[in-house]
């Protein structure tokens, strides 16, 4: 099963990209109500006080907990979408799933 770890280094175009790869799935980054900058690292599109840290990513994580984990960990929301970019994922699903 993929897996890829994510840490606030990590740039806004590296995680999506790494997310595409290991779950066929979108990822969705914002700051605030707009798309993050491609070229931004998660550390500096972070809002509030974030505990920071390393994300291990694995396809049997549900979309739902995945999203709440990113806002907790990094400060930055994310919603997963399906492959093809034109609609959320559902909550209840694995972000494995979601790219299905």
């Amino acid at each position: 099963m993929a897996e890829f770890s994510i840490d606030g280094r990590m740039k806004v175009k590296t995680l999506k990209k790494q997310f595409k790869e290991a779950f066929g799935a979108t990822l969705r980054v914002y700051k605030g109500n707009q798309f993050a900058d491609e070229d931004a690292t998660l550390a500096s599109i972070r809002v509030g006080d974030a505990k920071g840290g390393e994300l291990k990513c694995a396809g049997n994580l549900k979309v739902g907990n995945f999203e709440n984990k990113m806002k907790e960990l990094f400060g930055v929301k994310v919603q997963v979408a399906n492959k093809d970019d034109n609609a959320l994922a559902n909550n209840d699903i694995t972000i494995a799933a979601a790219g299905k």
